[in-house]
């Protein structure tokens, strides 16, 4: 059996984040991860190519990408595609489940990969593939590889997957009808009087549960206070410098409007793909209303405008994901500013 394995510039030992801009590498064998993968599988599957990519990169080319991967994976004749694994790497595990779908959807061969349940990529791909959960430490990647390789050999001989409970991978929503000795009444009142008498019971429905996010205090003096412009609608300069994604954004900017007093429309252009941008082009004041800040500012409504304003896409953008972005923007601004107007489409 053939295995093409898809790694990233880390584990495919090109580099760090400065090689995260690596256009895809094409390798003969296994590598790094693709050694214990190899033997994880066991007798009969070969890793017949390593696929190597920047992060930045992938999620910056993902269509011409795609179609690269599937060409390699077409020609190397593969019985199977495994990526990662990819654990919380957000650009990693947005590349590895575009790629594992396309495999799977245009060729016909199975694909696994393996992350965290926060990585956007999960979100993004859980109900098309079987994505291992892999847990944050990368310490133990034999364990996860091992877990990738169990759920790889059941879809290569197309034997029954079972839960996602037993068999270590994401849940993917699918709902399966099951014979069971007891009605739903009377397990439901078993969980009652287990919960009344303060007894261990097991939901059959899991509850997505938010964390409570504490109101701030208010701002006390606005006329002293430094307020700060964060955006989800995707604002960005001309040319998007930072090649933030028009969806599923796992980065995000930092522009500076020192000096200005209006944003003009050929300067600036919008990387998000779920709204009509058309008035935010011709004024980009209307996403970002630095003209009217200025006036405050000048008549001393507020003390002082931040001079920068964050931006990214919220457009398909996975909540843990989008978590993380926002507490990696509260850290720039935290003891900085004073408040922050948040801006959407």
């Amino acid at each position: 059996m053939r295995v093409v394995h898809y790694l990233n510039q880390f584990f495919g030992g090109v580099g760090g984040e400065e090689k995260a801009g690596t256009s895809l590498e094409v390798h003969s064998g296994a590598l790094g991860p693709g050694r214990v993968l190899e033997q994880a599988l066991g007798e009969g599957f070969q890793v017949v190519q390593t696929l190597v990519c920047g992060d930045n990169y992938a999620v910056e080319n993902m269509d011409e990408l795609s179609v690269r991967v599937l060409e390699m994976v077409r020609s190397a004749k593969a019985d199977l595609f495994v990526a990662g694994p990819c654990f919380n790497a957000g650009r990693y595990g947005v590349a590895a489940g575009a790629l594992c779908a396309a495999v799977q959807a245009e060729l016909g061969i199975p694909a696994v990969t393996a992350m965290v349940p926060e990585n956007p990529g999960v979100d993004l791909y859980r109900q098309e593939l079987y994505i291992v959960d892999s847990g944050s430490n990368v310490a133990a990647m034999r364990d996860v590889v091992a877990r990738m390789a169990h759920i790889s050999l059941k879809l290569v001989r197309q034997e029954p997957i079972g839960r996602p409970s037993e068999e270590g991978y994401i849940s993917r929503g699918i709902l399966r009808d099951e014979l069971v000795e007891r009605t739903a009444a009377a397990r439901m009142a078993d969980m009652v009087l287990a919960k009344a008498n303060e007894e261990p019971f097991e939901s059959e429905l899991p509850v997505t549960v938010f964390p409570p996010v504490p109101a701030p205090p208010p701002v006390r003096d606005m006329s002293r206070a430094i307020i700060a412009v964060v955006t989800d609608g995707g604002l960005v300069p001309l040319g998007n410098p930072d090649h933030i994604p028009l969806s599923a954004a796992t980065i995000w900017g930092s522009y500076s409007v020192a000096g200005i007093d209006n944003l003009e429309g050929g300067n600036y252009e919008v990387a998000h793909r779920g709204y009509d941008t058309r008035h935010v082009l011709e004024d980009p004041n209307r996403l970002v209303p630095l003209d009217v800040l200025r006036e405050l500012e000048r008549a001393g409504v507020i003390g002082k405008l931040y001079e920068e304003f964050l931006s990214t896409s919220g457009l398909g953008n996975p909540l843990g994901n989008s978590r993380r972005l926002g507490r990696e923007m509260a850290q720039k601004l935290k003891g900085v500013v004073d408040a922050v107007i948040l801006t959407s489409t």
